[in-house]
């Protein structure tokens, strides 16, 4: 893993909490972006090397929709930056991690993104990315 490239955090509406991050962060949002494949909307803000992305529904259903119906708005994942994403996936797997994602899939920002399964990292989705 080379550096967290991000944070998630799901929300209800996105002009909002865009909103709210560009006064608490004193910056607007660099990105906003819609992944109609998992029925979400992101908005991403730089923080020194990092990165927060606010995360909503665009649909009933999407995964995103089900997190906040069940848990309600907050942190949704943390994302970890990869050198090569088929590789750290082989080697989660042999290590005992569950992924969610058998193949990494397009993601926001120019990614390609997979998922580890909470069960497997005491309850934290963790995603991994590396860029197209």
């Amino acid at each position: 893993m080379k550096k967290i490239e991000h944070i998630g955090i799901a929300v209800k509406d996105i002009d909002k909490a865009e909103e709210c991050f560009s006064k608490l962060l004193n910056t607007l949002s660099y990105k906003r972006e819609t992944i109609e494949s998992e029925g979400v909307v992101t908005s991403f803000f730089k923080v020194g090397e990092s990165k927060i992305e606010l995360l909503a529904p665009t649909r009933s259903g999407s995964p995103i929709q089900k997190f906040i119906d069940k848990k309600g708005e907050g942190i949704h994942h943390i994302a970890f930056e990869v050198e090569n994403i088929e590789q750290k996936m082989a080697a989660l797997k042999q290590n005992g991690f569950v992924l969610i994602n058998d193949q990494p899939k397009d993601g926001a920002d120019n990614k390609r993104i997979a998922f580890i399964h909470p069960k497997s990292t005491g309850g934290i989705l963790v995603e991994i990315c590396q860029e197209k």
